[in-house]
């Protein structure tokens, strides 16, 4: 093979896609503005939910190390609030999904695929990454992928305004990793709760560094009353504020919560980010090119957690493009093209999860009371988080979304 690869940013799809490389003959290059160590030592980086199929491309590449000590994430639940009676639910209903999820915190996932990058004489320089260092790499490199999602370098591609309908964050955003919440019965899910006009919660089961725990996500509309984490100041003030909101708003998933403690003082995150597509290719001032992917040109809000999804899905577009061109160049126009492969796919996320952001339209809100009444309308739902394009035409067709209502509501009956 012998072409010489470098890919900047050791996340998901980085790390991934320089395993995969590797594993196909390539030399590569990964760079990381952190040390293994570092990021097995710092802050919880996500929520890093993956459905099956996501999981498959790991599968593919013999990178699924913690199949067996990963407690499975077996199904969906939806819960809105009843508004008149406090403490009741208008709409609850859960689903199986047809394979098992998985969620494994990055600090224990990144490093262990790092140092076996390593092991398997991989290149690994640890280093940030400027316009500079860039230049640098493409002399060096037949392709340079940038896949941090951060960053000052992740600004340099141009945003693609016809695809980012959303300036500024839509929620205000925080995680909270804990031990000792009761499990739902009968199967472990991922409990969505959405509270109108103040925001999103949702939790389900994963694997950190100490062991099995719950992860809890907070999506608060900004400045409303679930964006106050800049008063929680200590990884125990986050805490409490988690469980403030839950005893407000979600009593059922507060009762879960008696007996909860942080996993470590760093499983706790509080931010925010606008939702934003780019154009995929960056032109370098001398004229070279460096290719984004996954969360570097298609970052979404983590409301319909799709983000280490769509990172090991691009990653497998990606790699199977590099492999089909067979050494021959990867140029502008290659590029473009593999993006637009891997955004007939990503379109489908960012139309989902966008529309998840803004006020419900009636069809919606039919759809997920009628899913009460019918499995079969709960299972096209949750097992549509595996693969969103299956959510179209009719989550944005009402008449479409009628139909499909109207058939499973017959099959139910």
């Amino acid at each position: 093979m012998g072409q010489r690869i470098a890919i900047v940013g050791a996340g998901q799809s980085g790390l991934q896609m320089a395993l995969g490389l590797q594993a196909n003959g390539y030399r590569v290059t990964l760079l990381s503005n952190r040390t293994p160590e570092q990021i097995r030592a710092g802050k919880v980086m996500s929520s890093q939910c993956m459905f099956d199929r996501a999981l498959q491309t790991e599968r593919e590449l013999g990178l699924n190390w913690w199949e067996d000590s990963c407690p499975p994430v077996e199904g969906i639940g939806l819960a809105i609030p009843h508004p008149e009676q406090p403490g009741a639910k208008m709409i609850d209903w859960a689903a199986r999904l047809h394979g098992p999820a998985q969620a494994v915190d990055q600090r224990l996932k990144m490093p262990a695929w790092m140092d076996a990058f390593v092991a398997r004489g991989g290149d690994l320089r640890i280093v940030d990454v400027g316009l500079d260092e860039l230049e640098a790499l493409t002399v060096e490199h037949d392709l340079v992928l940038l896949a941090a999602g951060k960053g000052e370098i992740v600004s340099r591609f141009e945003r693609d305004a016809d695809r980012s309908p959303f300036t500024a964050p839509q929620r205000a955003l925080a995680l909270t990793y804990v031990t000792g919440m009761t499990p739902r019965e009968p199967f472990s899910r991922v409990c969505f709760n959405l509270i109108p006009g103040v925001g999103e919660y949702f939790v389900f089961p994963a694997l950190t560094l100490s062991g099995p725990c719950e992860i809890m996500v907070f999506e608060g509309i900004p400045d409303g009353p679930m964006d106050r984490w800049a008063e929680a100041r200590t990884p125990e003030a986050h805490l409490q504020e988690s469980l403030r909101i839950l005893r407000t708003y979600l009593p059922w998933e507060a009762e879960r919560c008696e007996d909860v403690a942080l996993t470590d003082a760093n499983g706790i995150l509080s931010g925010r980010f606008a939702p934003t597509v780019r154009k995929p290719v960056l032109t370098l001032p001398s004229g070279r090119l460096v290719f984004g992917m996954a969360d570097a040109v298609v970052v979404n809000d983590p409301i319909t957690g799709q983000g280490s999804n769509n990172a090991a899905k691009c990653c497998k577009v990606y790699l199977d493009s590099i492999l089909a061109r067979e050494g021959g160049p990867f140029d502008a126009d290659w590029m473009h093209a593999t993006f637009e492969r891997y955004w007939q796919y990503a379109s489908a996320v960012v139309n989902w999860t966008n529309s998840l952001l803004t006020p419900p339209p009636a069809h919606i809100l039919e759809l997920l009371g009628a899913a009460g009444a019918s499995d079969g309308l709960a299972s096209r739902i949750a097992n549509g988080f595996d693969n969103p394009p299956d959510f179209f035409p009719w989550w944005g067709d009402p008449a479409a979304c009628r139909q499909l209502i109207g058939e499973q509501t017959a099959k139910a009956a």
